[in-house]
């Protein structure tokens, strides 16, 4: 895997002459790093797996326990992997970090650690943010913690309805190309405040033509929910991800199955 190793990712985020096309791939490992049989989702284990893999980001779920603390958990309870039929928002996080995964013994983590692995293994990071509501002191909290592992300049976050307007100018926020169309008939827009996040089905070269046009980062969503009616999911994903690289996208957020066909 050591084709897929970034090493000039965060230029994606610079607004320079180049192209994005010109870019070397930046791939996201999906759902907390290399998850598959062996590793739990947003798990120690799983981001140690991609940072030995070369991932450039690290897509985390964003969630908070019942006394307030950030932590990272794609599910909004414990069933699949920690059995435990409770709810992320009804535990304290001292009940939550008693928890072990019956897949490889992951304890949940806080987002803080997870920050913290990732500029220690010079990641970055997409944010799934998965909180009900408008909560700014928490959103704040947020924001903080990024700048205090240097990670917010560049970061990603898939939002809410509730929080866009909190975060539009404080992260970059996924859009679709009918919302960024929407967004440049505002008077504070600026491309670095979004990037366009969609999944192949729906990209054409178009849409990447005018992405690199308006200076505006395009991510791919390479996962396997997308692929869940598929007859043979690898050889759907496996056509996706060839047609992308053909029309010149370079951004993917990928569960690693499929990473290999982004050779």
């Amino acid at each position: 895997m050591n084709c897929i190793r970034v090493t000039v990712a965060f230029c994606l985020f610079m607004l320079t002459d180049q192209t994005f096309a010109q870019q070397k791939l930046m791939l996201i490992a999906h759902r907390g790093g290399v998850v598959d049989s062996t590793y739990t989702e947003n798990g120690l284990p799983a981001l140690k797996k991609a940072a030995a893999e070369g991932y450039a980001m690290i897509e985390t779920d964003v969630r908070v326990t019942k006394d307030g603390i950030l932590f990272a958990n794609h599910d909004a309870d414990f069933k699949r992997y920690y059995h435990v039929d409770k709810k992320v928002t009804d535990l304290n996080w001292s009940e939550i970090s008693q928890l072990k995964s019956a897949l490889d013994g992951n304890v949940p983590m806080k987002l803080e650690d997870v920050f913290q692995f990732c500029q220690k293994n010079k990641m970055s990071v997409m944010l799934d943010n998965k909180i009900a509501g408008l909560d700014t002191v928490l959103f704040n909290q947020l924001l903080k913690m990024l700048d205090k592992y240097q990670l917010r300049k560049t970061a990603l976050m898939i939002g809410t309805d509730e929080s866009t307007a909190f975060f539009t100018g404080k992260i970059k926020l996924s859009c679709t190309r009918q919302q960024l169309e929407e967004n440049m008939k505002r008077p504070d827009y600026q491309p670095e405040h979004y990037f366009f996040f969609e999944r192949p089905a729906k990209l054409t070269k178009d849409d990447v033509d005018w992405a690199d046009k308006n200076r505006i980062l395009l991510v791919a969503a390479i996962n396997k929910f997308h692929y869940r009616k598929s007859v043979d999911l690898m050889n759907d994903a496996g056509e996706d991800c060839k047609r992308m690289l053909e029309i010149g996208v370079t951004g993917f957020q990928v569960d690693s199955e499929f990473s290999p066909f982004l050779h």
